[in-house]
């Protein structure tokens, strides 16, 4: 009976984690369900006319800081629930020996799966090189993985509908496993910095133990708390950007600066987005405020690339994993498949 009695206390406190898990879950689909009445109610009740700039401004700022960041907390915990036995060693297992274009391919799939930004991905790109992943293989996951992810492909499709983000998900990873392929051809284990691989590659919980309900969601809660505690602001100042635009700036401005007819703006998008480092999800509201002015799809998709892949914050991060010369090939290959992309997008859309 006494060896019986701490099966019964797990299994009494799984079943209240799940309980609580549940409780929360059913919490957050309210909140998000009625985030846009609760907005609009509110602002009913205050007198405030939506319609007009300064009201339909500060409406798009609340009601899409509200909706993304419940997306960003909801997706991200539930992947990281999802994601709490992966090892950069199980990664390593399941990479090894495969055809280099199919562990490519592989490597884009893990990073459209988890919602990181590219700072937050760093991290896990040291614990795969450390574990014995190749480098170009590891470098293409640290693309798909900020570009490419759920919160996004959701908002992408109810933004610019299914066609568009099928296409932009296809070129997203086409760009990841191309930048791969390209680098594979390459020796850069001498372009690394020399701690990367011997840094640990251990996962979060004990190899060989399964972690129980409540180890998860601990565990999920902490990368959930982590990744959201370091992009929130900018989310916060994605929005206000588009919000800006969507209230004040005239569709004119656009039609003269960045018409698909202008040769620059593809690639004047993508180095704009550079500085305002967020992750695809908070680039989508300033994303629909450019093209609902008019901006061609092509050049749009390009910013939020390049807001979403590449950044400066990132830029200082690896720059004390890579030495400076891969660096700036990363950099370069990347920044030029975006605007191959936005101007194949402008061509054809």
């Amino acid at each position: 009976m006494t060896l019986l009695m701490p099966t019964i206390r797990r299994r009494r406190s799984t079943r209240e984690v799940a309980l609580r898990l549940a409780a929360v879950a059913i919490a957050w689909v309210a909140l998000y369900v009625l985030n846009e009445w609760l907005w609009d109610w509110g602002f009913g009740a205050l007198g405030v006319d939506t319609e007009a700039r300064a009201g339909g401004a500060v409406h798009f700022f609340l009601y899409d800081s509200a909706k993304i960041l419940l997306l960003l907390v909801g997706m991200i915990f539930a992947i990281g629930l999802l994601r709490t036995t992966l090892s950069p060693e199980r990664v390593r297992s399941f990479i090894e020996g495969r055809p280099l274009l199919l562990a490519l391919v592989l490597a884009a799939l893990l990073g459209a799966v988890t919602p990181f930004c590219t700072c937050s991905s760093v991290p896990i790109f040291i614990g795969f090189v450390a574990a014995g992943i190749p480098l170009s293989v590891a470098l293409t996951f640290l693309i798909a993985s900020p570009l490419i992810n759920e919160v996004a492909v959701v908002m992408l499709g109810s933004t610019f509908g299914w066609g568009p983000t099928a296409a932009y998900v296809g070129t997203g990873l086409g760009l990841a496993i191309g930048v791969g392929l390209i680098l594979s051809r390459f020796d850069l284990k001498p372009l690394v910095r020399d701690f990367v691989f011997s840094a640990p590659a251990a996962g979060a919980f004990v190899p060989g133990r399964r972690p129980t309900l409540g180890e998860r969601v601990t565990s999920a809660r902490r990368e959930t708390w982590d990744i959201v505690g370091r992009v929130w602001i900018w989310v916060l100042v994605g929005v206000a950007v588009g919000a800006a635009i969507h209230g004040w700036v005239p569709e004119s401005f656009f039609v003269d600066h960045a018409s698909a007819s202008n040769p620059f703006a593809v690639p004047l998008a993508t180095l704009v987005g550079v500085p305002l480092y967020s992750n695809a999800a908070s680039a989508i509201p300033i994303g629909e405020a450019l093209f609902a002015k008019g901006v061609p799809l092509g050049t749009v998709f390009a910013f939020m690339m390049s807001t979403a892949a590449l950044s400066f914050p990132e830029a200082i991060l690896l720059n004390r994993i890579l030495k400076m010369r891969l660096l700036l090939t990363f950099f370069g290959i990347v920044a030029a498949g975006i605007m191959i992309i936005g101007f194949a997008f402008n061509a054809f859309s």
